[in-house]
């Protein structure tokens, strides 16, 4: 299978980095119908669209996921729609039925990504109740077996700990049932993604660290007769040197928000101990890390065009079946990834082919 590319949707306003730094990247519904059209242009194949209620790490203002994913298949013809949704703030069958809407108005381009939640302050601002972290995961798995219930069956019937669905209809269905994403970094999250979900996000990491996760979640996968794509998030910088890319990695290191990147370290450090392993996603990152808020520096795509071609085939080679960027500049940098970098992952793609023959 060839790689897939996708891109982190701006709509949260400040960017992908918790820097003060200069950013060309808006989040406004205009900005982002502009980012859509030259991204399925420049070869990117699925946008993620992220969920936030609250400001966490000073994203002040949000634009909600499935909305703006409705409005954006609406004026794409090729780019497949993620929209990021928190159970426990949603009903499956409500999710259902938008995002096979969605999927008409599309023609088959919608997808979901199930976030199980770490911020706390968001499920009290909105009267919700904080479930314990395997709790979380639980409820999780139950929201995708009723979404898909409710995408293929004629009726669902359901009777979990978290959701009751009492011979439900869904009409239309979608065109294709939509691909399920998820993320998480501890063992009840591996565990569900190997049961229910298509593909599992990773956060940034060395290759050695991406490896291991993927082997162990195919490993489980395999054991309950499924296979599950992999995805891992990637903060790029395409310099025409790498002297230049890694000088603006410095910069916006030195520029960083420090209150909002200390804010962010605590709320991720208090979720983290509230899971079973004592320790969550982000347990091994440092300050630098942290200022890309899912440690998209470690996942090396920083240098020239050429380099980071080099580094994304390295990662195909060890199960990664997709790239999920993010940028500093997206009014600039969505155009130049396709131009520079994508083309060179397909001739290195074909070469590996031909190697295999």
């Amino acid at each position: 299978m060839s790689l897939k590319f996708a891109y982190w949707v701006p709509n949260v306003s400040g960017g992908l980095v918790i820097s003060k730094i200069p950013q060309k990247t808006g989040w406004s519904f205009e900005d982002n119908v502009r980012y859509a059209q030259i991204a399925e242009e420049a070869g990117f194949e699925y946008a993620l669209l992220q969920t936030r209620f609250v400001a966490s790490y000073g994203a002040e203002k949000q634009l909600e996921a499935i909305t703006l994913a409705s409005a954006l298949a609406a004026v794409t013809k090729r780019l497949k729609l993620i929209s990021a949704v928190l159970p426990g703030l949603w009903h499956p069958g409500t999710v259902a039925k938008m995002i096979s809407t969605i999927d008409q108005i599309s023609h088959g381009r919608a997808a979901i990504n199930i976030v199980s939640g770490w911020f706390k302050g968001e499920f009290h601002a909105y009267g919700e109740p904080w479930l314990d972290h395997d709790e979380r995961y639980r409820r999780s798995e139950e929201f995708i077996r009723v979404l898909r219930s409710l995408w293929t069956e004629e009726e669902t019937h359901f009777r979990g700990d978290f959701y009751r669905i009492n011979g439900a209809p869904l009409k239309p269905k979608p065109y294709n049932v939509p691909e399920i994403f998820q993320g998480g970094n501890s063992r009840a999250a591996r565990q569900m993604a190997s049961r229910v979900s298509d593909w599992y996000f990773m956060n940034g990491n060395t290759i050695d660290g991406l490896k291991a996760q993927i082997d162990e979640v195919s490993s489980l996968a395999k054991a309950n007769n499924r296979k599950v794509k992999f995805g891992v998030n990637a903060f790029v910088i395409v310099r025409d040197t790498e002297e230049e890319a890694k000088q603006v990695l410095r910069d916006i290191i030195a520029y960083a928000d420090a209150e909002a990147v200390e804010g962010f370290r605590s709320q991720v450090r208090f979720a983290g101990k509230a899971s079973p392993e004592r320790e969550g996603m982000w347990a091994h990152s440092d300050f630098n890390d942290l200022v890309q808020y899912n440690d998209g520096f470690k996942t090396g795509l920083i240098g020239t065009a050429e380099q980071v071609a080099d580094r994304i085939i390295e990662l195909k080679k060890i199960g990664v079946d997709l790239i999920l960027a993010g940028f500093l500049h997206y009014d600039e940098e969505i155009q130049l990834f396709g131009e520079k970098v994508i083309p060179l992952v397909r001739e290195k793609e074909a070469a590996l082919k031909v190697d295999a023959v």
